[in-house]
Formats: structure tokens, sequence, C-alpha cells
């Protein structure tokens, strides 16, 4: 499938999915900005794609702070004419968000949702009127922790989940689908780095049905059918890449 043409605006695009969604963009025909709080790893990304023949840029944007978010948006607009593509990737996700809520400071949970959830909002908003006038789309990153919903981190991505319905239905008039991805056990260096080995290795063995670490590639063939053509008649939906974890009826 090819992205010619098509900007995409990727949060927490320096680093893990965010990185790895630039590149298989970029190598379908796509231009990127890759919008990060850490715009020197942002600019060493961009860079990277650059030097391979792609179009890729690199701007701050801290997405709990809805004046950086509106001005990394108009910085995108300004030079790539306009945004085809969401990717809300930007999120906190270490294992000390996964306690109970009365093992973290209030400040950590306003921290937690300002980013996880008001992220989200904040940029969807920003990029509605741009992705309106190509007919965009839109692809939140959730999580399987968001079925149990039973720690911080799990209520922040449930709402990631309510939140794409809530826009689905918001958008639908404007030509704009928005769906999500719920990844579940994946291979990324700061999940890897984070969890106990055992821990990983029981996930994968006993609990997912497809007995292997889910890779990168996973996640991003889940973004590429989203945001293509071939997903025309899908919105609304959050799409479970988890090997088989959890299953049942919602």
């Amino acid at each position: 499938m090819s992205y010619s043409g098509k900007t995409a605006f990727i949060t927490g695009g320096a680093i893990g999915f965010g990185r790895a969604f630039a590149r298989a963009l970029t190598a379908r025909g796509a231009s990127v900005m890759l919008a990060d709080i850490d715009l020197a790893a942002a600019e060493a990304a961009a860079d990277e794609l650059r030097e391979q023949g792609h179009h890729a840029l690199a701007v701050y944007c801290d997405v709990a702070d809805p004046d950086a978010v509106a001005t990394a948006v108009a910085q995108t607009v300004e030079h790539c004419g306009g945004i085809d593509i969401l990717i809300n990737n930007a999120g906190r996700h270490l294992t000390k968000y996964s306690q109970v809520f009365q093992a973290l400071t209030r400040e950590e949970i306003r921290g937690l949702f300002d980013v996880n959830l008001h992220g989200v909002i904040q940029c969807t908003l920003a990029c509605r009127d741009s992705l309106a006038s190509r007919k965009g789309s839109i692809v939140n990153i959730s999580s399987i922790a968001g079925y149990a919903a039973n720690s911080p981190y799990g209520v922040s991505k449930l709402a990631v989940r309510g939140l794409t319905i809530a826009f689905a239905e918001e958008f639908a008039a404007l030509g704009i689908r928005v769906n999500a991805i719920a990844p579940g056990l994946i291979a990324t260096e700061n999940a890897l780095a984070d969890l106990p080995q055992a821990l990983v290795e029981d996930f994968t063995h006993n609990k997912q049905l497809v007995k292997r670490l889910g890779q990168m590639e996973d996640i991003v063939q889940a973004m590429l059918y989203l945001t293509s053509e071939e997903a025309s008649f899908v919105t609304g939906e959050t799409l479970k890449v988890a090997g088989g974890f959890p299953l049942g009826i919602y």
C-alpha cells in the first residue's frame, strides 16, 4: 500500500512504537512529523529517516500542554501542508503506574492522566480541522491493560478505548475514522527493561494462546491496516494485538 502524498503526525515519535510507525510509513511514501517531549531524540530519529531518503521532521510536543500541542500541530500544517494521519502514541507506562491507586501520589496519578488521557484529547482536537480537510484517520494506542482496568495505567488505557468511540461518533460527519490498537506484551526496549524476565516468560507461555513474544512489527502491521483504505469501513474499534490474551465477550 502507498502513503505517497500523506502526512502523519506521530506523538511519542522518538522511540518505541512511534519510531517504528515512522519507519513503516516513510518506507511507503509518507511524510512524518515526529512529535516528542524529547526533541533531541526526535531529531535523531528524523535525521536517520532523512539519511535514507525519506521526508521526516521533528517537533517539540508535550501532549499534556495544550499550547505546546497547538504549536506543534500548526508547525506541521505549515511545513507539510496538512495532516492525514494522527497517531496518539505518547504515553506513560512504567511498572509504577500498574500499582494500586493508593501506592501513587496525587501528582503521579494526575501526571499519568494528563498524558495518557488528556494528551489524546488535546492532540485529537488540535488536528481535527486538518484531518477533516483530508478525510484523514486517527489511531490511538491503548493496551490490553485497559481490559482489566485494575490499575491507574489500566484505567487510563480503558479511557483511551472510550475516547476512540466518542471521537469516532463526533467526527463521523467530518469523514474522519478513529480506531485504536491494544497491544499486548511486546518486545520493546522499555518493556523488556522494565519487566522481570520471569514475568515475561510466564505471560508468553502460560497466558497467551500464541506462544511467542509480541514484536514491534505486529503493532506496525495493525497500524498500517487501520490507516489504509482497506479499513475504510472500520471506525470506533479497538484492535487487540496480544497473542490471544485476554479473550472474552465484550
